[in-house]
């Protein structure tokens, strides 16, 4: 009895340090500081272009900080997956059940989380100048590219006019004061005809909109920012 007892005891102790005590020292203590020092870092520098860079209608804080964390807790996970086999294809079986249900308001959100996400792995794995300089040059990249001036982008001109000299009128008048107009819907009713048009305006003036209403025959002129999304 005694015997069997100690064997369970032994086998216990056997298990217990294979299993646990083991792996306490397999990443060690200045690995994780660097790893979440530098993915803390790099995360505020995504979170600043992110804020930079937004355009839309309401700015999220909290997206801006999910980056910051995101980039830290996928630093800590691969962190984690580079130092046991076992427990990567473990994590492998947990996450693939997890299900995100996160509304993207805005498709340049997604290129964000994908940014965070690759810097942990990236800083993870030990490649830190990769992570730094590629950081840089995506961030650089964005802010040229997405906070171009905004007289550039594409607008959509919505005009109800009286009749067809009205509509005429309007038409050559918007084709005068832009660079670009293209008709993209009209709607005829009874006493009344609605325009959407889009336009890309010579520089940064709106004023052209007010005479736009103030001419005869014209009930409305609205300028609205178009997204793609529009449909006349």
């Amino acid at each position: 009895m005694t015997e069997a007892l100690s064997l369970a005891a032994t086998s216990f102790s056997d298990i217990f340090k294979s299993s646990f005590l083991e792996n306490v020292a397999s990443v060690s203590v200045l690995d994780m500081a660097v790893a979440l020092a530098l993915s803390f870092a790099i995360g505020l520098f995504i979170f600043f272009v992110y804020k930079k860079t937004f355009s839309g209608v309401m700015y999220s804080s909290s997206f801006g900080v999910t980056l910051v964390a995101l980039t830290m807790i996928t630093a800590l996970v691969i962190l984690a997956v580079t130092s046991n086999v076992v427990l990567s294809l473990g994590m492998v079986g947990a996450l693939s059940i997890v299900r995100f249900r996160a509304a993207i308001k805005e498709p340049l959100e997604i290129a964000f989380l994908f940014w965070s996400i690759a810097v942990g792995i990236v800083l993870a794995a030990g490649m830190i100048p990769l992570a730094v300089i590629g950081s840089i040059i995506i961030g650089l990249v964005l802010i040229i590219f997405v906070n171009r001036k905004s007289h550039f982008n594409p607008y959509i001109v919505v005009i109800n006019c009286e009749n067809h000299e009205s509509e005429s009128a309007a038409v050559e008048f918007l084709r005068k004061q832009t660079s670009k107009c293209v008709i993209k819907g009209k709607i005829a009713r009874a006493g009344n005809i609605e325009i959407n048009a889009e336009i890309r305006m010579k520089d940064d003036n709106t004023d052209f909109i007010n005479i736009l209403s103030d001419m005869k025959g014209i009930g409305s002129a609205v300028l609205v920012s178009y997204n793609g999304e529009y449909m006349g």
